[in-house]
């Protein structure tokens, strides 16, 4: 049975808006389709995490856990060996001896942690003279990386390579180096001073 206000109230609605019969508290409901830009931004939202979720799942991380890190492993280290030196090659030194950014990068290096024992010419003081023909520990460029790598605890010299990795240890002594007379440091090193 339709109840006779309902009829009235519809009369008195605008067109395409309908009143549905039901009624609760008094409230009676709207029967009418969403706007049409409603409903495509509804279903275009839709495609698009359906799209956006296959495209992240299945084509960019098409690896697995492991196999991501495997291969963010692979390039830290292909970086590391870029960057890495191979610090008994001899004439690898004496190259890098006349390299200016070397050089350069070395004496600042050296100058923010040598000069208080070997002075800011290298002339020695707590620590040896580094452009005298007398090498304690070796004259040949490797040893000379090693003795700043390692140190020489029972003299009182610091281990420096973990401070200042590999690079910089060779571009000190790359500065180091270019300080030196190249000729009379080979023959020291040849006679195994």
């Amino acid at each position: 049975m339709s109840d006779p206000s309902h009829n009235t109230e519809q009369e008195m609605l605008p067109d395409g808006v309908v009143l549905k019969e039901h009624s609760y508290d008094g409230i009676q409901e709207y029967d009418q389709q969403l706007p049409r830009w409603w409903l495509l931004t509804l279903y275009g939202a839709i495609v698009f995490s359906a799209a956006y979720w296959l495209v992240s799942h299945y084509y960019m991380s098409s690896l697995t856990n492991e196999q991501r890190v495997e291969k963010e492993m692979q390039a830290i280290n292909a970086i590391r060996l870029t960057n890495s030196i191979d610090v008994s090659n001899d004439e690898l030194f004496w190259e890098m001896r006349h390299n200016p950014a070397f050089v350069l990068a070395g004496e600042k290096t050296f100058q923010s942690f040598c000069i208080p024992c070997h002075g800011a010419n290298l002339e020695g003081g707590i620590g040896f003279n580094l452009v005298d023909s007398e090498w304690v520990h070796g004259a040949a460029p490797p040893a000379i990386y090693n003795t700043i790598f390692n140190g020489v605890p029972e003299k009182g010299m610091q281990a420096w390579g973990d401070m200042l990795g590999q690079k910089r240890i060779t571009e000190v002594v790359a500065y180091i180096l270019s300080k030196n007379n190249e000729s009379a440091m080979r023959k020291s090193a040849a006679s195994g001073e």
